[in-house]
């Protein structure tokens, strides 16, 4: 049973006020909210669906709350909140490298010696596979230190940094400049390719869920709402393209590689299996409470 804006409960959303949705303003979901933001769909949508914008971590206590009904959420809020609903055909994933999940450390230090790490704690399903890394890496309990997306502050404060979306492209565009002005070599860890290099999986970060008693199906079908718009994204790159060139400092060419090859928008069978052994492992190492996910492809 799911209430709709503080409203009685339904079995069909479509015949009563809008679901509210946890959306994440980064770049990396822009093809999943297309029809949500752009004609000819969104006005109809925007009958059905109220956006909310925030940061990833804030979409999973959103909707664990109450306070939304549908979120794009950090798969790892999964593990802390079970009975939500995982919507299938959707996921912002990796399957190689992905450049917007980055440890950044000291070129001098090795990883296994690093002493401290200044997070960015946007996204807690990121800090759960970077603390599965640093067992692989042999620095299990070296400590997160919460930290503003800033590498140079982050820097500061520890010996390596994790950076989330659009702060960590932004951090390889500066990469040549920032060592010209510091002169202090940095090594950029992209988290998914490190990932692949130990699994051969995807690295799946975030899928839309739904609060429990959400009936993805029933009626006009939220599933094919969403499916729908993530289609319709990867129909427009050119055009998301054109528009996120303006609202960043990166090429829109870096823009276009990152939306069709770095990030993955399917939620196939791949990335399935990529989520259940990130979450068999992670209780495996007590970073995460046990969790065997539930999901259709």
């Amino acid at each position: 049973m799911i209430l709709y804006e503080g409203v009685i409960p339904v079995s069909n959303p479509r015949s009563f006020p809008r679901l509210r949705i946890a959306a994440i303003d980064f770049l990396n979901p822009a093809p999943l909210m297309w029809d949500f933001e752009h004609p000819p769909l969104n006005s109809q949508l925007a009958q059905r669906y109220q956006i909310n914008r925030m940061m990833p971590s804030e979409c999973a206590d959103r909707l664990a709350t109450g306070q939304a009904d549908i979120g794009l959420i950090p798969i790892a809020a999964l593990a802390h909140n079970p009975n939500l609903r995982i919507l299938p055909g959707c996921a912002i994933a990796s399957k190689h490298r992905v450049r917007s999940l980055l440890l950044v450390h000291r070129a001098h230090q090795p990883l296994k010696a690093l002493r401290s790490v200044a997070a960015d704690t946007a996204s807690r399903t990121t800090l759960a596979y970077t603390r599965i890394l640093f067992h692989r890496w042999g620095n299990p309990d070296v400590p997160f230190i919460p930290a503003t997306a800033d590498l140079d502050a982050m820097l500061e404060i520890a010996d390596a940094a994790i950076l989330i979306g659009d702060p960590a492209l932004l951090a390889l565009e500066e990469q040549a400049n920032r060592f010209e002005r510091t002169s202090e070599p940095l090594v950029y860890l992209d988290l998914a390719e490190e990932w692949n290099k130990i699994t051969g999986l995807p690295f799946v970060s975030a899928v839309w869920a739904g609060a429990p008693g959400l009936d993805f199906e029933t009626g006009d079908s939220i599933q094919t709402d969403f499916i729908q718009s993530r289609i319709h994204g990867l129909e427009n790159i050119d055009k998301l393209v054109a528009e996120w060139s303006k609202k960043l400092p990166i090429s829109e060419q870096t823009i276009r590689t990152y939306l069709t090859t770095n990030i993955h928008y399917l939620l196939d069978g791949e990335c399935v299996g990529g989520m259940r052994i990130f979450f068999q492992i992670a209780a495996t190492l007590g970073i995460l409470p046990e969790y065997i996910p539930n999901i259709s492809t």
